[in-house]
């Protein structure tokens, strides 16, 4: 799988460049267009795990082909490549396009612990292959040294990689929060790794 981007990052669209009987995940209603011969099946078939009831399966026709996938609100497209070592935690309105090579680790124990028996505003992927990732802005990078800090509001934070070390806590601890926006909470950051985030508040944008 190759992907190919365009009007970014006001209006973005990935163009996903599938090898023959290749598949990828993704929210039907991203669809923008697709060669003729690309079959759609219910996420939970043809190799790709479901991680959300509502997508569904693409797969190339025997020659190959292509599709296009827009957000479903204006911003930025991003392809984060994944090589197998080190898996990312993402946020979790922010997959639009994952493919069969990627996996979605419902139970990896670092967000557990960092949310509890919630359900937290991330989600951790690993494997291999490029995870296509939509941001209600442009996409920025904080790049962390080793023992470099950096702290993050939850409505621009995009996605970290594992080598780096976080911690959840409350801006006001007598003030409002939410585990799964994100509300009234921080994330202090340490590298050693690269921390991306996106130039535009989610909440505010509707994300």
């Amino acid at each position: 799988m190759r992907v190919q981007t365009r009007h970014t990052p006001g209006f973005g669209v990935a163009r996903v460049l599938l090898d023959p009987g290749e598949a990828v995940q993704a929210v039907p209603e991203t669809l923008l267009a697709s060669r003729f011969g690309v079959t759609e099946t219910p996420a939970g078939r043809g190799g790709v795990r479901a991680s959300k009831s509502t997508t569904a399966v693409y797969t190339a026709p025997s020659d190959g082909g292509w599709i296009d996938f827009a957000p479903l609100r204006p911003g930025d497209v991003y392809p984060l490549e994944l090589r197998g070592g080190t898996g990312w935690s993402v946020h979790r309105d922010a997959v639009l396009v994952r493919p069969a090579s990627v996996r979605h680790d419902t139970g990896w124990v670092p967000l557990h612990q960092l949310f509890g028996a919630d359900t937290g505003f991330l989600e951790h992927y690993s494997g291999t292959g490029p995870l296509v990732l939509a941001a209600p802005g442009p996409v920025d990078a904080f790049e962390l040294g080793q023992g470099e800090l950096v702290t993050v509001r939850p409505d621009y934070l995009l996605a970290y990689p594992d080598t780096v070390q976080c911690r959840l806590r409350a801006l006001d601890p007598g003030g409002p929060q939410s585990l799964r926006t994100g509300e009234g909470l921080a994330v202090d950051f340490a590298g050693p790794g690269t921390v991306l985030v996106h130039a535009r508040n989610r909440r505010l944008s509707g994300s």
